[in-house]
Order: structure tokens, then sequence, then C-alpha cells
């Protein structure tokens, strides 16, 4: 007579949990070696945090005129003011409240920027790779002649035809970026569907969709992920330069680049106008580009260190 064995051992949703936490450890281990990349993911926490609570940090209004209290110095310097503790624009707005609204426009435009060019941009990659022949060759030479354009004139050319303005811009930028997602993902495919787990599927009847998106792309996100990160810092300052030539945000927005416009002419008489927004932008785009290091050191096998 056989007998029921009722096992001890964790059930499969339990292995799985376990497989995650583990996975998660080894890319916590292997990203937090870099000391850089931890600091630039908590500078870059908490800008996301002061995005998102603006309002309730921010001492006045972006957009709120002080007409007494004109290019006013920062607090601590003399004829400085504790109610405005980076001092004040030309106008009379507060600097701080001005750089923390700020931040909300930066992410913005990373996450939409980002989020368009990796999709577009993934798409055509996982198309030119999976099926190549005609297919590839003009999907490759589309993205060969997006790249001969230096970045910032092509986005400044195409925001010139669309005209300018935060939409045109952000949509300038991704159009811009999206071949270098396009490349890597063309690039990781075609590494990708001729080994035996692909021809496993095509032999179990899996369809062409299934195959590239359910087989195939979920093993080529690493790479994608990295570049997705340091695009995001590419698209800030493609952004602000695009504020800064007046073909991008636009006035009164308080968006970095712009805020560099308004206030150019004042570089010598106040010096503060310019330089907030200045490292407004190097401390978020370094942050950024150090959590991409951090990121490819954990998730690129070649790169991990015992």
């Amino acid at each position: 007579m056989s007998q029921t064995t009722t096992g001890a051992g964790p059930s499969t949703p339990d292995v799985k949990k376990l497989g995650r936490a583990a996975a998660f450890a080894e890319f916590w281990h292997y990203f937090s070696i870099n000391r850089g990349a931890v600091i630039g993911l908590v500078v870059f926490i908490l800008l996301v945090l002061v995005a998102i609570f603006a309002p309730l940090l921010a001492p006045y209004s972006p957009d709120e005129q002080f007409r007494d209290a004109l290019l006013v110095p920062p607090a601590w310097e003399d004829g400085g003011s504790m109610s405005f503790l980076l001092g004040t624009d030309p106008v009379g707005r507060d600097m701080l409240s001005r750089l923390i609204h700020g931040s909300r426009y930066s992410l913005f435009i990373g996450l939409v920027v980002v989020t368009v060019a990796l999709s577009v941009g993934v798409t055509l990659g996982v198309l030119a790779g999976y099926f190549g022949g005609w297919v590839d060759a003009v999907i490759m030479r589309l993205m060969d002649i997006i790249l001969a354009f230096p970045s910032l004139l092509l986005a400044l050319v195409l925001v010139a035809i669309l005209g300018p303005g935060l939409f045109n811009a952000m949509l300038a930028i991704a159009l811009v970026l999206q071949p270098h997602f396009a490349r890597l993902a063309r690039a990781a495919v075609m590494a990708e569907k001729s080994r035996e787990y692909v021809t496993s599927a095509k032999v179990a009847g899996a369809g062409h969709i299934r195959l590239m998106l359910i087989t195939i792309l979920p093993n080529c996100v690493a790479p994608l992920i990295v570049q997705a990160t340091l695009s995001f810092s590419n698209a800030i300052l493609e952004a602000a330069a695009l504020g800064f030539l007046g073909m991008g945000a636009q006035p009164p927005t308080p968006e970095w680049g712009t805020m560099l416009a308004t206030a150019r002419e004042f570089i010598l008489r106040a010096p503060w106008v310019v330089t907030f927004p200045g490292l407004a932008i190097l401390i978020t785009v370094l942050a950024i580009n150090l959590v991409g290091d951090g990121l490819r050191d954990a998730l690129d096998p070649k790169l991990k260190r015992s």
C-alpha cells in the first residue's frame, strides 16, 4: 500500500519568492559596492521627494513676484534676507521656490522622454533583430541617419519646425534618443534568438509576437535599463539646453534651463541667478549617471566583482 508523503519543503510560490529575494540581494550587493552609485541613488530619491512635495516645501509660489525685492542676494551675503534663502531673480521671484518646482519639470521631462524613446526604440530594435533581412536594413539605416546628426542640433531643428514649447522639446529629444535603444535591443535580440530556449519555444508552436515579447525580450532587459538611466540624464541636459536657447519650456515656467536663459544677462551683477539653476542641473545629472554606473556593474555579469 502506497503512503502519501506530506512534504515539509516550501511550496512553489515560496520558492519563487526566495528566488526573487536572492536575486535582489545579489543585485544590491554588486550595486552597493559602488559607493558613488549609492550616493547618487540617495540624491535621486531626495530629488524625487522634493518634486512630489514641492508645494509643501517651497516657501512661495514659483511665479509670485516681490516688486520691492529685485535681485536680492542669498541670505549669507551682504544685503541678503532670511525670507529669500537663495535670493531672488530679476523680477523678484524666490529662487529657492523656483528651483524646487523646477525639479518637477526636470523629472517629468526625463520620465516622458525615456518612456517614449524606450517604447519606440525597443519596438523597432526587436523587429529589426528578430526578422532581419530588409526589415533590419530599413530600420537600421533610418537609425544611422538620425545618429549622423549631432543630437542637440537635430533636436533644435525639430523644435524649430514643430514650434517652441515643452511638449515639442520632449518629442524632439525622444526622437533623438530612441536610436540608442533600437541598436541595443537589436543586438540583444540577435544574440538571443539563436539560443536553445527560443528554438524550443518555436517547436512548441509559439508565434512571432509571443517569441519576441514573452520569450526573447525579457532576457534583453539589463542593458536597456542601464541605457534608460543614462538617457534620463541626457534628456534633462538636452531639455535644459533647448530651454536656454529659448526653444524649450517658455517663461515663466520654472524649468532650470529656462531660468538660466532669462537670467544670463545678470551673470556678472547677480551671479546667484545662474549659479543655482546650473548647480541643480549638475547635481541631478551627476546623481543619475552615478546610478547608471552602479546598475551597469550590478546587471552586467562581465562586470560583477566578487
